[in-house]
């Protein structure tokens, strides 16, 4: 099977990196509608929680067309993912726009770690890149892919810039020392987690789980969390946006201010989402722990 995954990646390869764009975007384009039209198990993933988060607000139509834009974002991800392999510094920054840089600016005077808190939004591959290229040493929580092959692909390009790729189990303690030694470190925090591993917070109007691990790191390093998410409009140029830092109360009660800390960075994911929904990845059960029966 990995000799499989690799002839297809390796083919398209070739097809990102030898034809222009007028040849290569209809090619994307069509890859992507194929995907959606083959993979009936994710297209229903996709529908029920489109359901669950815009109920009668959106049409079928509407949702079916987010849907197909998903894929297709999919696709363009994984093509630039292609043509970062290797890329230089100074052609990765061209590519990407920075708003409200003021944010790490201030951050970085206070002296305090940061972390990013994001979302598998818009080409979250490439923001973690930026991010490293253009404000320093990274380091980043990720899965390895079942396909050894590609995973080792997949670590190539996420180690470029100094980012490190702590594995997702038994994070907590690299991620301490990384910030200890000066270092970033960015989460992904949109997906679904088990009852043991996360709390319930409201999200677009549903219970659902949500990692506590950022709060809770925040807490011990008297860290700074800034929200940070990438879009595009043509799949060329990206824009970065930093938002204000979440910060964590201590009014006493530990627990009820890691819960609020938790929901700021569920909704601010939300509102993300809102402005430009086809970006985020819907194949994902993200309330499979409150509405298992949902998804069969």
């Amino acid at each position: 099977m990995d000799y499989i995954y690799l002839i297809a990646f390796n083919t398209f390869q070739w097809i990102i990196l030898h034809t222009p764009d007028f040849i290569k975007f209809p090619i994307i384009k069509g890859l992507a509608r194929l995907a959606y039209f083959l993979d009936a198990k994710h297209r229903h993933i996709a529908k029920v929680n489109l359901d669950l988060a815009f109920e009668d607000s959106l049409n079928e139509t509407e949702k079916r067309e987010i849907i197909k834009k998903v894929y297709e974002n999919l696709l363009f991800n994984l093509a630039d993912f292609v043509k970062n392999q290797g890329i230089s510094k100074e052609e990765l920054l061209s590519k990407v726009k920075f708003e409200n840089v003021e944010v790490i600016e201030n951050a970085k005077k206070s002296g305090k770690p940061i972390i990013f808190m994001t979302a598998h939004y818009g080409n979250w591959e490439l923001l973690a890149l930026a991010i490293a290229a253009k404000f320093g040493p990274l380091s980043v929580v990720g899965r390895p892919l079942d396909s050894k092959v590609m995973n080792k692909i997949l670590e190539r390009n996420r180690k470029q810039f100094d980012i490190e790729v702590i594995p997702k189990k038994g994070a907590m303690r690299p991620l301490i020392k990384a910030l200890k030694n000066g270092r970033s470190v960015g989460l992904l925090v949109d997906q679904n987690t088990s009852d043991n591993d996360g709390v319930l917070i409201d999200f677009f109007g549903k219970k659902a789980r949500h990692t506590p691990a950022v709060s809770i790191l925040a807490k011990r390093m008297n860290a700074i969390i800034i929200p940070a998410f990438i879009q595009t409009d043509d799949h060329k140029v990206y824009t970065i946006s930093f938002y204000t830092p979440l910060k964590i109360k201590n009014s006493g009660n530990n627990e009820e201010d890691i819960l609020e800390n938790i929901q700021a960075q569920a909704n601010i994911t939300e509102q993300v989402i809102c402005q430009k929904s086809e970006e985020w990845f819907w194949l994902h059960k993200r309330w499979k722990n409150q509405y298992e029966s949902y998804y069969k």
